[in-house]
């Protein structure tokens, strides 16, 4: 198992950025998502939205040199590419709603073995509501799921998700640092792991059946 959640997120970014295809239209939902931009395989041109009102989301900017007037959805600083365009969320959402968007990656607190998504609600907090995620699960052609595997040990990949659902359905694969995992209409099949576990770890760590691949492979990172 992996403690360090810097090493863990850069994984995870680094595997979703070799799921990018030239030519993608791609939302990154906030916090962990928005790194995949820093690790887009040579080669590969995609454009990247931000729900807020922006396509040609461009990488994190380093400290010291942030633009205070472009933040991404989360309200975290982001930069633009030069192509790059401004608008409103009226425009974002059509988009989003007209199914535009090629793939949406986005946190989880909970999914299950189903394809279920539960992101929203955070027990005990306030949170002002599901976002705009319930119409990226559904409106974007790909859904990807970016998350650390557990949550202090507990386990974020379940038989059946206990939290309030954001999506039913709808995630087609699940990333982290510990492995790549295909929702398919037979379960969830484990397709790779990180070179630093093994199945069984991955195994006592998820709540939800798994179904070994035939051809399991190390994650590409």
């Amino acid at each position: 198992m992996i403690t360090d959640s810097v090493l863990a997120r850069q994984i995870i970014a680094k595997r979703i950025a070799k799921e990018l295809k030239d030519g993608q239209l791609v939302n990154l939902g906030i916090g962990l998502p928005t790194l995949v931009t820093n690790y887009i395989p040579e080669g590969i041109h995609v454009t990247f939205q931000s729900e807020n009102g922006m396509v040609g989301m461009g990488a994190v900017p380093e400290k010291g040199v942030e633009n205070k007037d472009i933040t991404n959805a989360g309200g975290q600083y982001s930069t633009i590419l030069p192509q790059g365009a401004f608008f409103d969320s009226a425009m974002s959402f059509t988009l989003i709603r007209g199914g535009h968007v090629d793939m949406t990656v986005l946190g989880a607190l909970e999914v299950d073995q189903e394809g279920n998504l539960a992101n929203w609600i955070v027990p005990g907090k306030m949170v002002p509501g599901m976002g705009g995620a319930m119409d990226l699960v559904v409106g974007a052609k790909e859904v990807i799921v970016a998350m650390q595997h557990t949550a202090n040990g507990v386990p974020k990949i379940l038989k059946l998700c206990k939290l309030p659902l954001t999506a039913k359905a709808q995630v087609n694969l699940i990333v982290t640092e510990l492995c790549v995992i295909e929702v398919t209409k037979a379960g969830l099949v484990l397709k790779e792991i990180y070179n630093h576990t093994t199945i069984d770890e991955v195994k006592s760590l998820t709540e939800a059946e798994l179904i070994i691949s035939e051809d399991l492979k190390i994650m590409d990172i």
